[in-house]
């Protein structure tokens, strides 16, 4: 049987191609590292012909390791904080992933990278929540629209979708 995780050399030294990148968060920097290594490491072949639970267990092991071997110390919650959001990213709709799952939201609105409000109680409010860049922010438009045969492109700008658990996207 094939790993899903695939075997690599020892870690290059931390982001040092990425210090130039912005830091918006806490670990944000981290984050976009690791979720950079990991892809790196996953068995993508493997990975569609074994259970969802098993990938998400593997790849989350595999993630502590990484952050292992990093030289930026991280508390208990810091860990387990960067190791979500990075399985957001793998596994979810990134940056939004939290917000879909917060009962008291009842919209969000993504007016680009750097701009996503959310409503609560009728009200709009800005959220710290960024994504990397708009190619980030593209991506998991296409992950959400592929999902449903659909696509955003310059030829398609608009798109009218719903999500898996019924809500909409436009």
């Amino acid at each position: 049987m094939t790993p899903l995780i695939k075997e690599m050399a020892a870690p290059d030294a931390p982001a040092d191609s990425l210090r130039a990148l912005p830091v918006r968060a806490p670990n944000q920097e981290l984050k976009f590292v690791l979720h950079r290594k990991l892809l790196e490491k996953i068995n993508l072949e493997t990975l569609a012909t074994i259970d969802v639970d098993r990938v998400r267990q593997e790849v989350l092991h595999a993630l502590y390791a990484l952050m292992d071997a990093e030289p930026t110390l991280l508390t208990g919650a810091e860990r387990a904080s960067v190791a979500k959001e990075v399985l957001d990213e793998v596994f979810g709709l990134g940056p939004i992933e939290a917000l879909l799952s917060d009962p008291t939201i009842s919209d969000i609105l993504v007016n680009g990278a750097y701009s996503v409000y959310v409503e609560r109680g009728g009200l709009l409010e800005l959220t710290s929540i960024q994504f990397r860049d708009n190619q980030h922010l593209m991506r998991i438009i296409d992950r959400i629209v592929s999902k449903v045969g659909r696509r955003v492109d310059e030829s398609t700008p608009m798109v009218d979708a719903r999500l898996t658990d019924g809500s909409r996207v436009n």
